[in-house]
C-alpha cells in the first residue's frame, strides 16, 4: 500500500497499480522475451507458476523483512521467472546473498574483496535479468515512501560501479515492459524523472550518502 501523502494522480505510477499495467501488458504473451538483446521469457513456457496463496502469505526475506508490495504481486502471478534467476531454496524459501558473495558469483571473484566494505549496506542481494555485461541487482533494506527496495546497476566495464537504476522492483518492471521511459542516458537518469526521482533520492540518502552510485575505489 501506498502511504495517504501520496498524490492520488499518481497512484498507478507506483507499486501494485503500476504492476498490474505490466501484468496487462504480460498477459497478451507471457512467453516472450523481456528484451530485444536477450532472449528471457518473462514466464517459462509462456505458462504462469503462481505462489500459493499460503505459501505467499507466510514469505518474508531471511532478514525478517517484509516483501515489497509490487514483489508480492508479482509472485501472485508467476514464480517461474525469479525461480530462473535463483531467488528460492530449495524449500521455497528466499535465498539472497550479500554484495560481496553476489560480485563473487556474478561478476569476479577477484573483485569481492574490495565490495567487502559495502556488503553491511547490502546484505540481501537479488539477481534480476538485463544487462549484457552488466548486472541487475534487487536491493533489501529500508524501503522507500512506496514500500519498496532499489534495484541497482553493477558494472565492471571501467572501475567497478554500483548506483541506482530503478527505485523498486516495480519501475523496473514497468521500465522493461515498455511503460515507463527514462529521461536520458546512463544507469542512474530516473533521478531525474519527475515521477520516480523522489523515490530514487530516498534510497540515494540512505545508501550513497546522496550520490546515485559510488564507483571503485570505495
Amino acid at each position: 500500500m501506498l502511504p495517504a501523502n501520496f498524490p492520488a494522480v499518481t497512484r498507478r505510477d507506483h507499486g501494485v497499480e503500476l504492476v498490474g499495467r505490466v501484468l496487462d501488458a504480460v498477459r497478451a504473451d507471457p512467453g516472450r522475451s523481456m528484451y530485444d538483446y536477450l532472449p528471457v521469457p518473462w514466464v517459462t513456457d509462456g505458462t504462469p507458476r503462481p505462489m500459493p496463496a499460503d505459501a505467499l502469505a507466510r514469505l518474508t526475506f531471511p532478514s525478517g523483512r517484509p516483501l515489497s508490495p509490487s514483489l508480492r504481486t508479482w509472485l501472485a502471478y508467476d514464480t517461474t521467472l525469479l525461480d530462473r534467476h535463483g531467488w528460492f531454496a530449495d524449500d521455497g524459501s528466499l535465498s539472497p546473498r550479500p554484495l560481496d558473495r553476489f560480485v563473487a558469483e556474478e561478476m569476479s571473484e577477484a573483485w569481492a574483496e574490495d565490495f567487502a566494505v559495502l556488503a553491511p549496506r547490502f546484505p540481501e542481494c537479488f539477481l534480476l535479468p538485463g544487462g549484457s555485461d552488466s548486472r541487475r541487482v534487487l536491493a533489501v533494506g529500508e524501503p522507500d515512501s512506496a514500500g519498496e527496495h532499489p534495484v541497482l546497476a553493477l558494472d565492471f566495464d571501467d572501475l567497478p560501479f554500483l548506483g541506482l537504476m530503478y527505485p523498486g522492483f516495480d519501475v523496473y518492471l514497468a521500465h522493461t515492459a515498455g511503460l515507463v521511459e527514462l529521461p536520458g542516458s546512463g544507469y542512474t537518469a530516473l533521478t531525474a524523472h519527475g515521477v520516480y526521482g523522489r523515490r530514487m533520492t530516498e534510497h540515494a540518502a540512505r545508501l550513497f550518502d546522496g550520490e546515485a552510485f559510488v564507483q571503485y575505489p570505495f
